[in-house]
């Protein structure tokens, strides 16, 4: 019997995932009050002439596609990718074929919030764990962020550009994260930032997209519900015209 286990995190007013500039807005029209809008389709219809007095319920969302958790499309890092070969691809020109595969969780929970991880600590991850790398494996990283206690975005590790290049060049298309970004948290960025004045550490995890394209999941959960191989993950973006960025309901399957 097959066991599904839900990654994904919910779109909601409730709990903060975001900084406050894109926090999703959700506007709730329930049973008791929208009756006025199928009146605008049925003239004359009264409340009551509904069963129970009662209309739809709808919700009206404001909310970027990068709001709860969501695929990134390497248009989203930069405007070209393959070392400036060609357009880098929108979320609706993903190829449908990577996001139902096999997935590898890569436990870096222990490290310290805003610690980049390296190439050497992905190879020793996978030797701990007795897993090679196949083309196509979904990567999820459990990086010690944990969704719903506060300062969530200041929180977990990231993967720079050096990680993220050892993925993508053994097939690595798809990875993803428990924490609100693929790259260290900004807060803690930006204090490297303001010693070294490097700009190369900026977003670094994110726009080595531009070398090898890949497409990246944020903001998952329950990761430590997950063996650390042998499950596949199911992650379909919504196709949004030429967007940078798609939502999608993250689940991992248990043979």
């Amino acid at each position: 019997m097959k066991r599904f286990i839900d990654l994904s995190i919910p779109i909601t007013n409730d709990v903060i995932s975001d900084p406050d500039v894109m926090r999703p807005r959700i506007e709730y029209v329930t049973h008791e009050t929208s009756w006025q809008q199928i009146a605008m389709f049925f003239p004359g219809l009264e409340k009551d002439d509904l069963p129970d007095g009662e209309g739809w319920a709808v919700e009206m969302l404001q909310l970027s596609t990068h709001n709860g958790t969501h695929m990134d499309a390497p248009w989203h890092y930069h405007s070209t990718t393959d070392n400036g070969a060609r357009k880098a691809p929108s979320i609706d020109e993903a190829p449908l074929d990577r996001f139902l595969r096999p997935g590898v969780k890569l436990d870096f929970s222990k490290l310290p919030h805003g610690h980049v991880v390296t190439a050497a600590e992905v190879e020793a991850e996978l030797a701990r764990i007795g897993h090679t790398l196949e083309p196509l494996d979904i990567v999820l990283v459990q990086s010690g962020a944990i969704y719903g206690t506060d300062n969530f975005t200041d929180q977990g590790v990231g993967l720079g550009e050096e990680a993220t290049l050892y993925l993508t060049e053994r097939g690595v298309e798809v990875v993803g994260t428990d924490a609100w970004s693929w790259d260290a948290p900004f807060s803690h960025t930006a204090k490297r930032w303001a010693e070294t004045r490097d700009p190369k550490i900026i977003w670094e995890g994110h726009k080595a997209g531009r070398i090898r394209p890949y497409y990246q999941i944020e903001k998952l959960t329950n990761l430590e519900a997950l063996p650390d191989k042998g499950f596949t993950v199911s992650c379909f973006p919504v196709k949004i015209d030429k967007a940078s960025a798609g939502w999608i309901r993250a689940v991992a399957i248990i043979d």
